[in-house]
């Protein structure tokens, strides 16, 4: 699957990058690293993984606004006393935790959860935009580190 979205290069890491954020359990930071080996473009792959990837948060943040734990459990593998887990640490500190939405399995939790507690949308979106971006970007970086190694 990894070889077929890096064929379809930028496209295929904003699908990869969506999916990532929603149902899928793999890396779209494999798809980022052979897009940037084969010489793309690093900022395109950033923006268009960084839109994919919001995307596929707020997914997971519309799903948990709509409040039915059924659908949680279902279609994101979150269970009901993790959503509550969270749903008091994020309490607290509001849509600022949507920047670490890009945590492995802990990210997709809290976008639920921030859902699911109805927080401000506008705030959600943009600390997640931030937090998602930061990640691209700092792969990247690591990425050509490694690269001029060898």
């Amino acid at each position: 699957m990894i070889d077929f979205l890096i064929q379809y290069g930028y496209w295929g890491f904003f699908i990869a990058s969506f999916l990532s954020a929603t149902i899928l359990p793999f890396s779209s930071e494999l798809i980022l690293t052979g897009l940037l080996i084969s010489g793309s473009s690093p900022w395109a792959c950033i923006i268009l993984g960084t839109i994919g990837n919001t995307l596929g948060g707020l997914t997971c943040y519309w799903l948990g606004s709509k409040g039915k734990i059924e659908w949680i459990e279902k279609y994101l593998g979150v269970s009901e006393d993790q959503l509550f887990k969270i749903h008091k640490w994020v309490e607290k500190k509001g849509a600022v935790m949507a920047f670490f939405s890009f945590l492995p399995i802990v990210g997709d939790v809290i976008n639920v959860a921030l859902g699911y507690l109805h927080s401000n949308i506008k705030y959600v979106t943009l600390f997640m935009t931030l937090g998602k971006c930061s990640r691209y970007v700092a792969w990247m970086y690591l990425n050509n580190y490694i690269i001029q190694l060898f």
